[in-house]
């Protein structure tokens, strides 16, 4: 099927996987379950529409470094379409609801708009950021990834609240530590002390809420 060149790639692809082309089977997923793993083969391209995703890499050494948060309407798994072996696991943050789409419907949008190019420097982008990403995780001491961490996941899934983001899903102080690379009291221990110096306030639940411009300051003295 021909898809008019007035459709950017990214609406083509949603289009696909969730409108009239439907070619993109449901992937249903329970809190903790995995999408893929790292070393398994996977060429897919996933677009969620409920729930929420965490993208971790992992090191020899056995730390685990967060790469992205995806939530409704985000695509991820960009990479295996290239390579075919994930480099990354794919994990369900809750009750989560995916569209599947093959590396083989994917070319074929691609074909169909001519636009390749366009993709290509997306995967250049994500590579770039993921690296930076991996280079924090050597660079950076526990607190100061855990700060960055807070930042990226509070402006991903937060509600703003004036100069406050509160995130309304609650991360645990286990989740934080996988995804920063420490134990929980570590976690908890940074926790207080980001809440003793007003990087975070709070709320009175148990979600966290962070001061956006404190918190950003902090990340950018880093």
């Amino acid at each position: 099927m021909f898809v008019s060149t007035s459709m950017s790639l990214w609406e083509t692809l949603r289009d696909r996987m969730v409108g009239s082309g439907r070619s993109a089977p449901v992937v249903r997923l329970v809190r903790g379950e995995n999408v893929y793993s790292s070393g398994q083969s996977d060429n897919s391209l996933y677009l969620v529409e409920e729930g929420q995703v965490k993208i971790v890499s992992g090191s020899p050494d056995g730390k685990r470094c967060l790469l992205s948060i995806c939530v409704e309407g985000d695509f991820f798994g960009e990479l295996g379409i290239l390579q075919g072996m994930r480099a990354e696991t794919a994990t369900a943050m809750k009750r989560s609801v995916l569209r599947k789409l093959s590396a083989a419907h994917v070319a074929a949008v691609l074909q169909d708009l001519e636009n390749a190019e366009e993709f290509a420097l997306h995967l250049i982008e994500q590579l770039s950021e993921q690296q930076q990403l991996i280079a924090n995780m050597v660079t950076m001491n526990c607190e100061q990834r855990l700060a960055v961490t807070l930042l990226g996941l509070a402006r991903k899934v937060g509600r703003r609240q004036g100069p406050e983001l509160r995130m309304e899903r609650r991360i645990t102080h286990e989740e934080l530590s996988e995804m920063v690379g420490t134990t929980r009291s570590r976690v908890g221990f940074f926790l207080k002390r980001f809440s003793d110096d007003g990087l975070l306030v709070h709320s009175g639940t148990a979600q966290l809420t962070v001061h956006e411009t404190r918190l950003a300051r902090y990340v950018a003295r880093v």
